[in-house]
């Protein structure tokens, strides 16, 4: 199969590649070279095109012979001001959108897409005795008292977390997470207007070698290595207790793998989501644990009480559809990978 695959000098587009050409494909790999994820006066690698996808004319020629694209090109990062919203709309959104209609025109007809956990926002909750809610936000007074946790609108109780499934509704509260949200739209608006295919990949928090060392590309795993590795104990936001699910950049290239092979033999109009996730819930304390062990120090986290407006208590993936759908299970649970990570090489 050859693949264009867009981002292929990003993080994850790296490792996609690596794996891709370890089964036989063929990648043509894309990449604008934005400073904000390679810094500036960076140079493309070798095998990669310095290519714009928001410009069709400098990369529509390397769609020739394309079976499928893996596009992983995108602005990442919190996104929580909103004087960064034409930076996620440019280069998530537009770029997105001349992909596909240059796609279009061009061929192929069949995508995968990188997409993100925050497209739900919050996740799913629930009461031990009035079943599931939807929380309002959080009350501002509430997080200066340090009380970080959701109640129940019925009896006041905490709210406990659940596994959140792709059937749930998109709920964005941030630049990033809005920009993810109209890409899968307008995925799935090409998917019907041409008869193509698209399977949505929603990562959760990725590490791995080859991660963004202290740039705004840098996952909270990379920003406590770096303080250990500096000497200071990690600085954990609110109570720490916080549920998330890291997943290892290898096991996100093997989905990725999968879902272009699934994605090829997809009928027309298909468009599917899937959570890409360990299935392992950590709480944000643990992977400072884990990274610090990794380093072999037993450096204990500062639990801060801060907070950021806009942040979501818990949100943890289902993985049964991927499994069921793709065959995709992760194989690297975060307590190994977490420490194997504090040593691994960062960019």
């Amino acid at each position: 199969m050859r693949v264009l695959l867009t981002g292929a000098a990003g993080f994850v587009g790296t490792a996609i590649a690596a794996r891709l050409r370890e089964e036989g494909h063929e990648v043509v790999g894309v990449d604008a070279m934005i400073p904000q994820a390679h810094g500036s006066g960076s140079v493309s690698p070798s095998g990669v095109h310095r290519v714009d996808v928001r410009d069709p004319d400098s990369w529509r020629h390397l769609l020739e012979g394309v079976d499928a694209v893996c596009h992983q090109a995108a602005m990442v990062g919190a996104g929580t001001s909103v004087v960064d919203m034409p930076l996620y709309a440019g280069h998530n959104d537009l770029g997105t959108a001349v992909l596909l209609a240059t796609m279009a025109a061009e061929g192929p007809n069949r995508l995968v897409l990188a997409s993100s956990m925050v497209v739900y926002g919050e996740g799913r909750y629930t009461c031990a005795h009035h079943g599931s809610q939807s929380p309002v936000p959080r009350a501002v007074a509430s997080l200066e008292e340090g009380d970080f946790d959701h109640e129940c609108s019925v009896c006041g109780g905490r709210l406990e977390w659940a596994l959140v499934e792709e059937s749930a509704p998109p709920d964005p509260r941030s630049s990033y997470a809005a920009s993810k949200v109209a890409q899968e739209n307008f995925a799935a608006a090409w998917a019907r207007q041409v008869s193509g295919s698209v399977v949505a990949l929603r990562y959760h928090n990725v590490y791995g070698p080859g991660m963004p060392r202290d740039t705004p590309y840098s996952g909270v795993a990379a920003i406590f290595r770096s303080a250990v590795e500096a000497g200071r104990p990690p600085q954990v936001f609110e109570d720490g207790r916080q549920m998330r699910d890291f997943v290892h950049v290898d096991d996100v290239a093997r989905a990725n793998v999968l879902a272009l092979e699934g994605v090829v033999a997809a009928p027309p109009h298909s468009v599917c989501a899937y959570n890409i996730c360990s299935g392992i819930p950590i709480e944000v304390r643990q992977v400072a644990e884990y990274v610090s062990s990794g380093l072999g120090r037993t450096a204990t986290p500062v639990i801060t009480g801060e907070y950021r407006a806009g942040d979501v208590r818990h949100v943890v993936a289902s993985p049964g559809k991927a499994a069921a759908d793709l065959g995709f299970r992760a194989r690297i649970p975060p307590s190994e990978g977490l420490a194997r990570f504090a040593t691994d090489p960062l960019r």
